[in-house]
């Protein structure tokens, strides 16, 4: 056993029993590559990760192999999941290099961790134009050794390409309509007309482009940008990547159909996804996107749950080392469960199983989840995430409200006390993640954000002050630890964090959110409870930064672009005053209205919500429950019917 056998991480744990010598990231790896003069051999992946467990049992198994990798290098195993700032900056070094990255990710460095080769996966036997693994180790320990100078000059232009992000500057033109309205031109330019999305195989969900174009939508009444949302989103719900058994989204489809997917459950995909079937629904009505929401949303209750009351972060792609193995049938198996008649359902895969498409009754799905339930089952990566499980909160939140669905509150409640509690550290940052009672280190922009968004729509479903409390207080940190005040915009890590080769941007969504964007979103509306210019100030100073890119890339700055439409929207508040589940405040949030902005008070004696400026002095109206339609804080006459919300009495 080698020296990961204390990790928190289940990613580095699978690999505890390698011949390889493996370090984790730290200081006792690099100062023995100072030492030695050795390089540093990192490879980056994750649990549920399908070539990484491909590549471990190829080569970090292998003797030989593993005798080569602990003769030239000190080599260091990192959870890309666990360190993001790391993933971060040796992906930008590879993609310099390569063109391209993924997972696992192979970076060879110099003692001081500076990047001079890298890769993604390399083969045991040299194969479709890569070199065998075991030849790569001999020619980088090689150059390393007798072309010392090459490797410098590799390393510093590679470190430059991995700090580009920090250097950009912002731009001098304005933030305008024309910039969404360009941007969904060329979404429309690229759209998969036939199946659905955008570009051919492989096709990864596009949360956050869906999230774009529902909101283009509400905005300007454009149906070709909602054609283009709803027929996504049916193409994926058909079947393939979407679990039509268990609920759930595996993580993509290595075809244009969306058809088969590697098989890989991550909980970020499956709560940004059931968020983006809810506002689909509250968009059209369409009970098929409801219910993909619901059936999402009771796969992660049921299959991701931990005890101490987080969500896991992932479920294997690999069943005892077969892939797809728990949701894939032989026409066998379906027949013995459902009858011969419903063959129309399989879809070949591989090895002569099949996965499944179409349309499944309630029984159907009850009786094949029964089946499967007795079949071996994936490996569950159990360490709870802070962004994931607050984009899972603010799923679970949001649909509690939406559908009225008390299970789903309970849960949110419960997710939000795990998030404040076990996923926080004692001085009030949040941790990075935690496993059965241990934290990994401190957490990184996108925990920031994203607990905080989920803070916020938890504070909307339960109308309880403290979460929107918390959500600012913790948006305001993120300020204080990741803004770059000189350029704009937002630091991966914090300030006084780690110091690595150089200290990256969170500018684009790959694959989840931007956690520069998302937080930039989340200050526009805290900005807009509290009347407060200083909150929108960095929000629109990272909008100004990424400004030039949005156009000219929809998919890879949809987040940012929807942060730029509620800025661009006029101020629009929403003072509800009474219990949650006051009809009359019901009625207020019911629209899809994402450029508006809300807050709760149980009543003008609430000294709490006195504090927040939005609002202060308002109170029941003869001790009713009220809802109070504002613009820039200027109030209409407060409203105690549902039908008068909206009816022109309200607002709107």
């Amino acid at each position: 056993m080698n020296r990961l056998a204390d990790a928190t991480s289940p990613y580095l744990l699978q690999h505890a029993d390698n011949p390889v010598d493996w370090y984790p990231w730290g200081d006792e790896a690099l100062r023995r590559a100072r030492d030695e003069d050795k390089p540093i051999l990192l490879s980056i992946g994750y649990a549920a990760c399908h070539w990484c467990h491909v590549m471990e049992h190829e080569s970090f198994e292998d003797a030989e192999t593993a005798r080569l990798m602990n003769e030239h290098f000190v080599c260091v195993k990192v959870d890309r999941e666990e360190r993001p700032d790391l993933d971060a900056l040796y992906m930008d070094a590879v993609v310099a290099l390569t063109g391209h990255g993924g997972w696992p990710m192979t970076v060879f460095l110099t003692p001081a961790g500076e990047p001079f080769f890298g890769g993604t996966y390399f083969p045991p036997e040299p194969r479709h134009g890569l070199p065998s693994f075991r030849q790569l180790l001999l020619a980088v320990a090689d150059a390393y050794r007798e072309r010392r100078g090459d490797v410098a000059r590799q390393a510093r232009a590679l470190v430059d390409a991995a700090g580009a992000s920090a250097q950009a500057r912002a731009s001098a033109q304005p933030l305008t309509e024309s910039l969404l309205h360009d941007a969904v031109r060329a979404l429309r330019r690229g759209f998969d007309a036939r199946y659905g999305g955008w570009g051919r195989a492989p096709k990864f969900p596009p949360h956050s482009t869906l999230e774009l174009l529902l909101r283009y939508h509400r905005k300007t009444g454009d149906e070709e940008a909602l054609a283009m949302a709803t027929a996504t989103l049916d193409a994926m719900a058909e079947g393939g990547m979407h679990d039509l058994v268990g609920g759930g989204f595996h993580r993509y489809s290595v075809d244009e159909r969306w058809l088969v997917p590697h098989f890989e459950k991550m909980l970020y995909d499956n709560a940004l996804l059931a968020s983006a079937y809810l506002h689909g629904w509250a968009v059209t009505g369409e009970d098929r996107f409801r219910e993909t929401c619901e059936r999402t949303l009771g796969y992660l209750l049921r299959e991701l749950r931990l005890p101490e009351g987080g969500l896991a972060s992932s479920q294997d792609a690999d069943t005892e080392g077969v892939e797809g193995l728990t949701f894939t049938w032989t026409p066998e198996e379906l027949s013995a469960a459902l009858g011969a008649e419903r063959g129309d359902l399989l879809e070949p895969f591989e090895h002569g199983r099949f996965v499944l498409r179409g349309a499944l009754s309630k029984d159907e799905r009850e009786r094949l989840l029964a089946v499967r339930a007795e079949r071996p089952q994936p490996a569950r990566d159990d360490k709870a995430i802070a962004a994931w499980n607050g984009f899972a909160l603010a799923a679970l939140a949001e649909a509690a409200r939406r559908l009225e669905r008390p299970d789903l509150l309970g849960a949110a409640e419960e997710l939000g006390a795990f998030v404040l509690g076990p996923l926080s550290l004692p001085d009030g940052r949040l941790a990075r993640s935690a496993r059965r009672g241990r934290t990994s280190g401190p957490g990184y922009l996108e925990d920031y954000a994203a607990v905080a968004h989920g803070l916020y729509e938890l504070h909307l479903a339960t109308a309880d002050l403290r979460h929107l409390e918390e959500a600012r207080r913790l948006a305001l940190l993120a300020v204080e630890l990741f803004a770059d005040r000189e350029r704009g915009g937002f630091f991966l890590a914090p300030a006084d964090g780690e110091a690595l080769v150089a200290r990256p941007k969170e500018l684009d969504d790959n694959p989840t959110p931007s956690g520069a964007s998302l937080l930039a979103e989340l200050l526009l509306r805290l900005a807009r409870v509290w009347g407060d210019d200083e909150l929108e100030r960095p929000a629109v100073a990272h909008l100004r930064l990424v400004r030039d890119l949005l156009p000219r890339s929809p998919q890879g700055f949809a987040y940012a672009l929807c942060a730029l439409d509620l800025h661009l929207s006029p101020p629009r508040e929403l003072a509800l005053v009474g219990p949650a589940d006051a009809p009359v405040a019901r009625a207020a949030l019911a629209p899809y209205d994402p450029a508006a902005v809300a807050a709760w008070s149980r009543g003008a004696d609430d000294e709490r919500a006195q504090a927040v400026p939005l609002l202060a002095g308002k109170g029941l109206v003869d001790g009713r429950a009220a809802v109070y339609v504002c613009e820039r804080f200027a109030c209409r006459a407060p409203v105690t019917e549902p039908e008068q919300v909206w009816n022109g009495k309200g607002g709107r």
